[in-house]
């Protein structure tokens, strides 16, 4: 294998096209085959690719695929994933791990039986963005931290996704779709979550796809689509999250972190290289820092990438899927929280992975 993977990708949809625009910039990653319930989507991305169009049974069994990128939809995550453990091969999928952690758990543990990893999105957190906020934050830059802020809000995915109805069912959502980038970067630069409280809404309003062959089309809701929380961190920081498909515009920060000196302003844990702000006791005034951690110029598929050289080097990889886990009981947490109307215990803990250093490489730290 020579400290390369050979990939063989199941699910073509939408995100798979970000992926595929990655490989070429990572050596340590071999496209070699693609797979899709829809074999005639799957031939003409496999064309595209220049590489094979089989089934998900072929692919699986292929002897020259090594590791599983998982690109299903969440309803399949868990077991795509446990498929292709059974197939002696490594997995990462897109988040989250599973629709829940009942799910999630036989992955992991069927995982470490065999030896194998699992890695799960979000990799966004592997960028200059993230990284630097926990450089920042590492070096006491707003002294100590003791609050975050995160709003993440939208009236609903269905007015730009050509085939929506998934965010609207059980693994989709705000919190689902679009917590886990927040919560794996909150998980990041403060640890493990210990404690969570919340309260969640579901609107009645009527949702149609706005775009593509389906639209018109009327979309069943059977997720909470308005969700606030309150996270207690085992390092004793409280953040506050919102995430909303009911917000038809907004003022509020996206993402913030308050310290004892200063305040943070975090970029997007959705892309990988947004600008970090810094705002100081001294004047109160935010300024851009200097890139001081993360992949440069990253996008998805180098969580991969740092778990091909992981298995190399035989260390752990970053976007793991017990952090992964941890994320999706945070979120399973929340909902209990907001329909029970209490505070929940978590049971899972993890460490903060490591950090990227700047100016390093996925195929080469």
């Amino acid at each position: 294998m020579g400290g390369a993977l050979n990939v063989g990708v199941i699910g073509v949809g939408v995100i798979s096209a970000q992926y595929f625009a990655e490989f070429p910039k990572l050596p340590n990653l071999r496209l070699r085959a693609v797979a899709d319930l829809d074999l005639d989507r799957a031939r003409a991305v496999a064309a595209e690719q220049g590489v094979e169009a089989i089934t998900v049974d072929e692919l699986l069994a292929h002897p020259e695929v090594d590791v599983v990128l998982n690109l299903t939809i969440p309803l399949a995550h868990a077991d795509v994933a446990l498929r292709a453990l059974a197939a002696g091969k490594h997995v990462y999928g897109e988040k989250p791990l599973a629709l829940t952690t009942a799910e999630a758990e036989p992955v992991l543990a069927r995982a470490a039986d065999l030896g194998l990893r699992v890695g799960c999105a979000p990799d966004t957190v592997l960028g200059t963005g993230i990284q630097t906020a926990r450089a920042v934050l590492d070096a006491g830059g707003i002294g100590v931290p003791l609050g975050a802020a995160v709003a993440w809000t939208a009236p609903g995915h269905e007015l730009w996704h050509p085939a929506p109805a998934f965010y609207y069912q059980p693994g989709g959502g705000p919190l689902f779709d679009m917590g886990p980038y927040y919560l794996t970067s909150l998980v990041t630069f403060f640890g493990p979550v210990v404690r969570v409280s919340g309260a969640t809404r579901r609107s009645e309003r009527a949702r149609t796809v706005a775009t593509g062959p389906n639209a018109g089309a009327e979309l069943p809701v059977d997720v909470e689509t308005h969700v606030t929380a309150i996270l207690e961190h085992a390092s004793g920081v409280v953040s506050t999250v919102t995430v909303s498909f009911e917000v038809w515009a907004s003022r509020v920060p996206l993402f913030e972190v308050y310290g004892t000196a200063g305040t943070l302003a975090v970029p997007d844990p959705n892309h990988f290289s947004d600008p970090v702000l810094v705002a100081t006791a001294e004047d109160r005034e935010f300024r851009e820092v200097p890139v001081a951690g993360g992949y440069a110029d990253a996008g998805r598929g180098y969580g991969l990438a740092d778990l091909a050289r992981a298995v190399e080097t035989d260390r752990p990889h970053r976007a793991s899927g017990e952090l992964a886990f941890h994320v999706l009981e945070i979120m399973e947490a929340v909902l209990a929280a907001g329909a029970r109307h209490e505070v929940v215990t978590l049971t899972s803990t993890v460490e903060r992975p490591a950090a990227v250093p700047a100016g390093t490489r996925p195929e080469s730290w």
